[in-house]
């Protein structure tokens, strides 16, 4: 990767969507190296005690808009219930893996990368960056986290914390369960706030970020052809969180997120429980 990126520059690398093949050899997470503690092994990011916990997941239901469109497919067999007499209330699921609250694993666009239920336990807690765009998204539907976005954000905060998630909030988590939501044009094409190919591509060489996160359907902006922020992050070795709930309730800074990722062997993905800790 090191090679064809250096040859290449890998700013058009990413861009031009080449990355793919090489970023997809990141198969571990991407800063197992970044700090080491005693003894050689990674140093555990230190977090302050909380007295609030803020739910930022929507309940998931068939009613829950679908990126490709239409509704989400939610559906929950009955195998027992008591009010047929039986001992037990039990269900079988079927769900649409990408859709709610859910993560993008490594391997939901890099062949190499981590499934679900590889990522480390100790990548699923993180200090929360949060990017106000609110007033932007309002103005254009399409609008992007730049890397404009995350230096205002620092010269407020300080630099984005090691190992953190940067979460984009665009307001419209309002929109869930709306044809606005994926808000598609007569020519259908959709149209809601992501971010940046740049943005992603300074959070991947100039600071420790290990997850980015949306209140919209995609890492990626609405209008996307080729999902370059989705290939270069992920094929990095980290991973998302897309439909995210409440982010406003919640300070720029100073909050950990905890997300319950589905262990479920080779997910790719899928609905989890994502939890912010103040």
């Amino acid at each position: 990767m090191d090679i064809v990126a250096g040859n290449l520059g890998r700013r058009n690398f990413l861009r031009t969507g080449l990355g793919g093949a090489a970023l997809s050899l990141s198969s571990c997470s991407p800063l197992e190296p970044a700090r080491r503690g005693e003894g050689g092994t990674p140093a555990a990011p230190e977090f302050a005690a909380f007295s609030q916990v803020v739910d930022l997941t929507h309940t998931y239901s068939n009613r829950f808009t679908h990126w490709a469109g239409g509704t989400a497919r939610v559906e929950l067999e009955t195998v027992s219930s008591t009010a047929n007499g039986d001992g037990w209330n039990v269900t079988r699921w079927t769900l649409d893996e990408h859709a709610g609250t859910h993560i993008d694993s490594p391997f939901h666009r890099n062949p190499n990368g981590l499934t679900a239920d590889k990522i480390p336990p100790r990548d699923l807690v993180l200090p929360l960056a949060i990017i106000d765009i609110r007033k932007k998204a309002e103005e254009n539907e399409d609008a992007q986290v730049t890397i404009e976005d995350l230096r205002a954000w620092e010269d407020a905060h300080g630099p984005l914390p090691d190992r953190c998630c940067v979460a984009m909030l665009s307001g419209w988590d309002a929109r869930v369960e709306k044809p606005g939501f994926i808000n598609f044009d007569d020519k259908g094409i959709r149209h809601f706030p992501g971010f940046h190919t740049d943005a992603a591509i300074f959070m991947l060489e100039e600071r420790t970020v290990l997850s980015m996160a949306v209140d919209t359907a995609s890492l990626d902006y609405g209008p996307t052809k080729n999902f370059p922020v989705h290939t270069a992050w992920l094929g990095s070795g980290r991973w998302g969180i897309e439909n995210l709930a409440n982010l406003a309730d919640l300070p720029p800074a100073g909050a950990t997120l905890v997300c319950g990722a589905p262990k479920i062997e080779g997910a790719t993905g899928g609905h989890s429980r994502i939890l912010a800790l103040l």
